[in-house]
């Protein structure tokens, strides 16, 4: 077990990512408590994730920022190498080809942060997200 310096809490990775203290109420709150380097990308997502969802709601789920429109569309963290991305359940999806390299599961999807971030693919997987919930809410 390692045992953060800073909180105190205990966690099975060394030095695993997370926040020390309160947890965020807010996505600015969130953003603002990472380096700046992190938060230029966080800002450009929440930005991406915005223009594709015009009509969700910015809430802070599981203490990650969301995007909600009837349920989570979206979700995104920080982490030490990469940035996740967390639409729920992507099994057929169109991007199974432009997913090609990245870590990923069911529903996650992890941006390494030496890489640069593929925001039209992040906007693509939102307005994607939004059709689904949107034909789901009509039945």
């Amino acid at each position: 077990m390692w045992e953060c310096p800073k909180c105190g809490r205990e966690f099975k990775s060394e030095n695993q990512s997370h926040y020390c203290g309160e947890k965020p109420v807010s996505i600015d709150e969130y953003i603002a408590a990472l380096p700046e380097d992190t938060q230029a990308i966080l800002i450009r997502i929440r930005e991406t994730i915005r223009d594709a969802a015009p009509d969700s709601i910015e809430r802070i789920s599981w203490s990650m920022p969301t995007f909600w429109q009837g349920e989570n569309l979206i979700h995104f963290a920080a982490f030490k190498k990469h940035i996740g991305i967390y639409p729920g359940d992507m099994t057929g999806s169109p991007f199974e080809d432009r997913l090609i390299g990245y870590r990923r599961t069911t529903g996650a999807i992890q941006f390494p942060l030496d890489k640069p971030i593929d925001y039209e693919l992040i906007s693509d997987i939102t307005r994607w997200r939004v059709s689904c919930v949107e034909e789901r809410q009509k039945t």
